[in-house]
């Protein structure tokens, strides 16, 4: 009886388990049953992060979990796009892609493609404005023209990666004008927003970015736009001339859309585009999506799935002709790899590990007579070396991340320090060097060094 009794409670223990575990099942089956990541490849502040950010907000409202904005900048926009698209497609993480998934296969920079995502919508698609500091002597785009037919390579630009949207737009027009598509120097950044910084503190001559993007600026009289790389005026800047009304036939925009990884389950991507589908195309009040894209004079032009599909595979084939011609071959490569910056320092911090420890060998050699000495001085040598080691591998790990100025300080200081150096002269060296190098490397080579938490 006891027996039969026991077998009762096991059976019962393992039926009320497994429906616990039915329940359980059930439960994580309902997309989605946790918070989403939104991957934006591009910097806060800019026209893709603002975009980003309502979307993101607007998400939570309809799925009812939390919806995070990640900004993953960094290699002319393959770090978003690839962390976006390539996570697990399970729908809890989306990317904002942009027109640069068009174009940075061409540039050699990625095998990663539209192919690689399922287009759920499109949000929006805008286009070129060049723009000037406020108090620029230029007052058209014909005399903008004339100042780059006096000097070729004397002015500098600047809207985003080398290769980008807008550096494409602005390379466009230089070939149509009968100019070298690199007689304006491009100095790359990580989206609109720092360019515009740039702009206004005369680090560069003219920024190639959409309106909205410079909306604030341009109401507030620190920056005037020359001219619109489009057919129509935009909405909301009428009194801003087109290209080809001043006589340049060029046009390009740029493009915004929401797309999840191409493993990505169907019933999954149908939800997802049926909410996103809902959002997108509310009415324009002042809680939807409408009414904050014409609130921020973001053009609102949406497309479907399948439209979306569609214009990516015709945009990807136009843009692969005009990357690949000998006029605009330029565009698409730096002066310097990103990765130029990491490699130089590599092999200066290894000639000097390589430097301290023969020195400490050679001492070796004539001070200790002591094997067990000899021996802890030479493996100091080598934890030096792997000191410097670490220091390289901890910089490319979080400088994406952290920002060049913050790894890069954190670097140094813990090498001089390893090294013998006292702490003043460390901090007043790093102090001094760091903030040196950077602009060395991102306004004289054109490195786009990462500008991480300082963006």
């Amino acid at each position: 009886m006891n027996e039969l009794k026991s077998l009762r409670l096991l059976l019962f223990a393992w039926v009320g388990l497994g429906c616990l575990l039915a329940g359980g099942c059930n439960q994580s089956d309902a997309y989605p049953s946790r918070p989403i990541t939104l991957v934006c490849p591009w910097a806060a502040g800019g026209g893709t992060d603002r975009v980003s950010r309502q979307m993101a907000m607007l998400l939570e409202q309809e799925l009812g979990v939390p919806v995070t904005v990640i900004n993953a900048t960094g290699g002319k926009g393959v770090t978003g796009h690839s962390r976006g698209l390539d996570a697990r497609p399970d729908g809890y993480t989306l990317t904002m892609m942009t027109f640069e998934l068009n174009t940075m296969h061409w540039a050699g920079l990625t095998d990663l493609t539209y192919r690689d995502a399922i287009p759920l919508v499109s949000v929006n698609e805008d286009y070129a404005a060049l723009l000037v500091p406020d108090d620029s002597p230029w007052q058209s785009l014909q005399e903008v023209e004339a100042a780059i037919a006096d000097s070729p390579g004397a002015l500098t630009a600047s809207g985003t990666a080398v290769g980008g949207a807008w550096h494409l737009a602005l390379a466009g027009w230089l070939v149509e004008a009968g100019f070298d598509a690199d007689d304006v120097v491009w100095v790359p950044s990580e989206g609109s927003n720092p360019s515009l910084q740039q702009l206004i503190s005369g680090g560069v001559d003219m920024v190639c970015c959409s309106l909205p993007e410079a909306r604030t600026l341009l109401e507030s009289g620190q920056v005037k736009a020359l001219g619109l790389m489009s057919l129509q005026r935009a909405k909301g800047f009428e009194d801003i001339p087109t290209f080809p009304e001043e006589g340049r036939g060029w046009t390009l925009g740029g493009w915004r859309g929401l797309g999840v990884p191409k493993e990505t389950p169907r019933p999954i991507v149908e939800k997802l585009v049926a909410v996103l589908t809902k959002i997108v195309s509310a009415p324009p009040r002042e809680d939807t999506f409408a009414g904050f894209m014409a609130a921020q004079k973001f053009d609102n032009n949406w497309r479907g799935p399948e439209e979306f599909k569609a214009f990516l595979a015709s945009n990807d084939k136009k843009l692969g002709a005009l990357l690949t011609s000998d006029a605009m071959k330029s565009v698409s490569q730096d002066r310097f790899s990103p990765m130029a910056y990491p490699a130089l320092l590599f092999f200066l911090l290894l000639f000097a590990a390589i430097g301290m420890t023969w020195n400490r060998f050679r001492t070796c050699e004539t001070t200790v007579a002591d094997d067990r000495e000899e021996a802890e001085v030479l493996g100091g040598g080598k934890t030096g070396l792997l000191w410097v080691l670490g220091a390289v591998v901890g910089y490319i790990l979080f400088a994406e991340w952290l920002g060049f100025i913050i790894v890069a300080s954190f670097m140094l200081l813990s090498l001089l320090y390893r090294f013998g150096t006292r702490p003043l002269p460390g901090l007043m060296i790093t102090l001094l060097l760091v903030p040196l190098t950077y602009v060395v490397f991102a306004y004289g080579l054109r490195v786009p060094l990462p500008q991480g938490l300082l963006g």
